[in-house]
């Protein structure tokens, strides 16, 4: 152990005379502590968020959606579906239709999107088999029966239906005349199923019916709107849509994907946990500011045994050093027990979920938690640099101190 941190040590496990310099330390660390604590286990729960949020999305939509320029349906689509799924970053592919038309029940009526699917298809995509409620397994119409449709829950709660009932969808696409004019041709269905991803935005809006009656509603004869792909690392989407039009030979085709369709979103939340960390970081902050008043007492209270080791030949670089030290050492253990309380608070909130959300206003109703390794990195070098900061001025102070006018003050 250096002459410096032998005397940092030393000073900091020492009798205080004046008691109330102790109690300060002790508030310094445990400001240390509760802001460091404060920031593991908010980003741990932001992290969460953003997981849950990118699942509850990913579930919904395909990672990539292929889709033709100009207004002109996809005839092709199970030779494009072949081929793109022929690629090794691509699980599998679905054709569906996307086009909005108004629906009516026994509440009145709304706007509603309408998705066709093939169902076996789409659950090779999407999660959708796991956000409906019956379960089923094909939207095709059985002879002599009403085609069927699945209604997103939170829609179906405003038009006053439910699964058995019978909606009616009109489309903008197909008209007949009557006596008052054309009007909007208007097909009945009947739910099947209830559809619920927990996310308002899809759940307020989205209708599935079988791709055949989509086809037929809205005009687009053999044709479909795209092609919705699964990839092997959702992550990558952005490069796999680009590898899948020029896999198609480019140009009349297009691919977007999840991240770009929801890049807002996704800032937004990226945007949210930096301002988050910036804010609690001012707890380690505040904490510092006691620091430093415990470090400036040290000094004063020690000013004699500075003068003392000055005088036999201590530089002002060591006496800095020394109370340099004495400030990382109660930035460290305060930063250290923080990390672990806020890894076990986390954990804690985790498993046994102590911390419930109002199920109407959040997509989930418990606080996710996901803590990341490199957070915990970054909050621990945060409160160590505001530790050290803190302690340069009174170890400078102290540094400045001239030995005979030291000792001749005591």
């Amino acid at each position: 152990m250096s002459f410096e941190w032998f005397i940092a040590w030393r000073y900091l496990r020492a009798k205080r005379k004046t008691r109330f310099i102790s109690i300060i330390t002790f508030i310094s660390v445990g400001g240390v502590v509760v802001g460091v604590m404060a920031l593991i286990v908010v980003l741990a729960v932001m992290n969460g968020f953003e997981n849950e949020i990118h699942s509850r999305i990913m579930g919904i939509n395909a990672h990539v959606i292929l889709l033709r320029y100009g207004d002109d349906p996809l005839t092709d689509y199970d030779r494009l579906a072949e081929e793109a799924e022929a690629l090794p970053e691509v699980v599998a592919a679905a054709p569906f239709t996307y086009n909005k038309a108004v629906l009516q029940g026994y509440g009145g009526s709304d706007g509603a999107v309408v998705r066709g699917i093939d169902l076996a298809l789409e659950a090779g995509v999407t999660d959708i088999l796991e956000n409906i409620d019956p379960p089923l397994v094909s939207l095709a119409t059985p002879p002599g029966e009403m085609p069927g449709a699945i209604v997103g829950d939170e829609l179906a709660r405003r038009l006053r239906v439910t699964v058995g009932d019978t909606v009616a969808i009109s489309s903008p696409f197909d008209y007949v005349l009557t006596v008052m004019g054309p009007m909007p041709a208007v097909s009945r269905f009947k739910i099947r199923s209830l559809f619920s991803s927990g996310m308002f935005e899809y759940d307020q809006s989205l209708v599935y019916i079988d791709l055949p009656e989509a086809q037929s509603l809205f005009g687009l004869g053999d044709g479909v709107v795209g092609v919705a792909i699964k990839t092997v690392d959702p992550y990558m989407a952005p490069a796999t849509a680009q590898k899948v039009v020029t896999a198609l030979g480019g140009f009349p085709y297009r691919a977007n994907n999840w991240i770009e369709l929801n890049r807002n979103l996704f800032k937004w939340m990226k945007t949210e946990k930096k301002v988050m960390f910036w804010i609690l970081s001012l707890i380690v902050l505040v904490a510092a500011f006691n620091i430093a008043s415990t470090l400036i007492m040290v000094v004063m209270e020690k000013t004699r045994d500075i003068g003392i080791m000055k005088s036999m030949g201590a530089t002002p670089r060591s006496i800095l050093r020394i109370f340099v030290f004495e400030g990382l050492v109660i930035g460290a253990l305060g930063t250290i027990v923080g990390c672990a309380s806020g890894y076990v608070l986390a954990v804690l909130l985790d498993r046994y979920q102590f911390v419930t959300l109002p199920g109407d206003v959040y997509p989930i109703e418990t606080l996710p938690v996901e803590m990341h390794g490199l957070d915990f990195i970054l909050v621990a070098a945060a409160a160590m640099v505001i530790s050290f900061l803190a302690a340069i001025y009174p170890a400078w102070s102290a540094s400045r101190l001239v030995p005979v006018e030291a000792i001749r003050r005591e």
